[in-house]
């Protein structure tokens, strides 16, 4: 083998570390950006909890007046959420393949047999498709309560922007979000680009790390696996400073593992 040859096939190890260095890199720029863009806001709106004291409740803004219908896809061993919203006298709409019905019974739950996906196709269902066959109201406010494992990201990819403006509050476990420090191409920006959609009309108001599943670190950016993410809708914000106390006094542990507080690089004021 000629000489200058086997030299510079000595060199490839090191040039492919280098791209996965660089890769690297700009996946770490690209997630200081978006957290900043997701530090959670302080508004006239004062967090309430819907929901048991541990998995399965959330922080939602107190601005639940004129809201008629709740969807919450994936369900759970668990429907307290969707039980306070049905004791508001709100019609909530169910949807989830792999049960056969909700665990928890109620005279305004209405339940779905198919999964919420990207694509209407056997056993699935799109967001807009389901609103639409579940309702015929086509301009009231919404709420919804989504938690999909790891599924939610082709949702909101597949939602029309006319949708996503009737959800006045939205809340959302995010799965794999240490997928935004990921070398190769692909879901990393999938994940942003469904963050900078919901960004669009909405901003986030909490976020309350699932402490079930751990987390992971890179320098002084920790990042957990999975979190719950409320957003309320732009147009109902008056007036907005930055969160800053975290956890909030009505968050709870999801498990009995190892508390997980908000890490600082997720809010103004984090290092």
């Amino acid at each position: 083998m000629n000489e200058k040859l086997k030299i510079n096939l000595r060199k490839i190890p090191g040039f492919i570390a280098l791209i996965h260095w660089i890769r690297r890199e700009i996946k770490i720029k690209n997630a200081r950006i978006l957290l900043e863009s997701l530090f959670p806001l302080a508004t006239n709106k004062e967090l309430i909890r819907f929901g048991p004291a541990g998995d399965g409740g959330y922080l939602i803004p107190n601005d639940l007046e004129g809201i008629r219908h709740c969807f919450s896809p994936g369900v759970s061993t668990v429907s307290g959420f969707e039980r306070d919203c049905a004791n508001l006298g709100m019609k909530v709409f169910l949807a989830d393949a792999s049960v056969d019905a909700p665990p928890d019974q109620h005279e305004l739950f209405v339940f779905t047999k198919k999964f919420i996906g990207g694509t209407s196709r056997a056993g699935f269902i799109t967001l807009d498709d389901w609103v639409a066959d579940s309702t015929d109201d086509k301009e009231s406010d919404l709420i919804m309560q989504i938690d999909i494992e790891g599924y939610e990201y082709e949702v909101f990819l597949a939602a029309s922007k006319a949708l996503m403006q009737r959800f006045r509050i939205l809340v959302i476990e995010f799965h794999a979000l240490d997928e935004l420090l990921g070398i190769w191409p692909g879901k990393p920006e999938q994940m942003v680009q469904v963050f900078n959609k919901i960004l669009q009309t909405h901003s986030c108001v909490h976020i309350h790390p699932n402490n079930f599943c751990g987390h992971v670190q890179h320098g002084s950016m920790t990042i957990p696996r999975v979190m719950e993410f409320t957003f309320l809708r732009k147009d109902r914000i008056s007036e907005a400073t930055y969160q800053t106390i975290f956890p909030h006094p009505l968050d709870f542990d999801n498990s009995s593992k190892s508390p997980l507080a908000l890490p600082r690089c997720w809010y103004k004021g984090g290092n």
